[in-house]
């Protein structure tokens, strides 16, 4: 009967940390690559999930006709791309081909070393049941993205933006989950700091950067940078008018919000004034710690806000060049910046918790 070994926190092998960075790695690229396939409008090239046979892509001239077929019977290429000719869709079809192959790849890279490592008893006891819940999540993650590209197959021409911020908040929730286990593997008992309240001060900050990217998710699905496409205000005005109107806040409204401009306006305001809200946070929470800790302490904070700056000019550059569409190239790279913030502000949050709470 196989019996589970563990080894010691502070003994955890180099191999086993190489693979929780590039787990991270990997993660983080799927964030881009899923970015660059919803602004390219490529999501939803692929009208079937085949576990299998979808590893494949089409090798002959027959069997890219045939995929291109069942993709002019989508409400996308008869409401949006009608007209498109085979290399156009050869272009869409391959980001949703590479999005769900690195999907699979993963899988592999995560669940062949997993199994070796736990049949080595290379997990210690800490990080044994953290890679169980890994891997479920990862396993739920795949099933949300198949439910968001559904949405888009039946009467939308798009994803359905509900859909599409649950799927990414799943990847954000896995990636920060894998990245505090990773903190373990390398510090399992970090420096513990005295102030209960900047710990308080750091958990705000990573909730309200987690709500601020499923704000980002909400404005990329319903095209809300598209409205109001100005800054510092939203067409001359803090808060728009349609705001203002009650007879707008109806629940239909928010089902409905890709055919009235309520829902964008809404998102877009939150989604600017959360921003302020996290920068003011995280600029006083930096204060707070002036020159306490060791350097490496410092630096990652400062890390914090050197990342809050480039993300905020990546929003503003992004917001004011949404002229017809959003820019792919600024889009994505507000995304990943969102993203490495949220893994600086879990950083900074890991590094002032008390050891009795890990």
């Amino acid at each position: 009967m196989f019996k589970i070994a563990f080894t010691e926190d502070t003994q955890i092998s180099r191999a086993l940390k190489i693979w929780l960075i590039a787990g991270l790695v990997m993660i983080f690229m799927q964030v881009i690559i899923g970015g660059v396939t919803r602004l390219t409008g490529s999501g939803l090239s692929i009208t079937k999930w085949e576990v299998v046979h979808g590893i494949i892509p089409p090798l002959s001239e027959q069997a890219w006709q045939t995929e291109f077929e069942l993709y002019k019977a989508t409400p996308q290429y008869q409401k949006i791309n009608q007209g498109m000719d085979l290399p156009a869709f050869k272009f869409i079809y391959f980001w949703e081909f590479f999005h769900r192959f690195w999907a699979r790849l993963m899988f592999f890279v995560f669940i062949i070393p997993f199994g070796w490592f736990l049949f080595r008893g290379m997990f210690s006891k800490r990080l044994l049941p953290r890679m169980v819940v890994v891997v479920l999540l990862a396993g739920l993650e795949g099933f949300f993205g198949w439910i968001m590209v559904a949405s888009g197959l039946i009467n939308r021409p798009w994803v359905n933006a509900y859909n599409l911020t649950l799927h990414l908040c799943m990847a954000l929730i896995i990636f920060g989950y894998l990245l505090w286990t990773t903190f373990i593997a390398f510090h399992p008992k970090p420096v513990a700091w005295a102030s209960t309240s900047l710990k308080k001060w750091a958990w705000w900050i990573v909730g309200i950067t987690f709500v601020q990217i499923a704000l980002g998710a909400m404005m990329s699905g319903s095209k809300a940078g598209l409205f109001y496409p100005t800054w510092p205000t939203m067409h001359g005005v803090f808060l728009p008018n349609v705001l203002l109107d009650a007879s707008q806040w109806k629940s239909d409204s928010f089902i409905h919000y890709d055919v009235n401009p309520f829902m964008p306006a809404l998102i877009q305001f939150f989604h600017r004034n959360v921003a302020y809200v996290l920068s003011i946070l995280i600029l006083f929470f930096v204060y707070k710690q002036r020159s306490q800790g060791p350097v490496v302490y410092q630096r990652s904070r400062w890390m914090l806000v050197g990342m809050l700056v480039v993300q905020v000019c990546l929003g503003i550059f992004t917001l004011i060049n949404c002229k017809a569409k959003v820019p792919i190239g600024l889009g994505v790279y507000h995304q990943a910046g969102a993203v490495i913030l949220f893994g600086l502000a879990l950083l900074s949050t890991y590094q002032i918790r008390t050891v009795k709470n890990d």
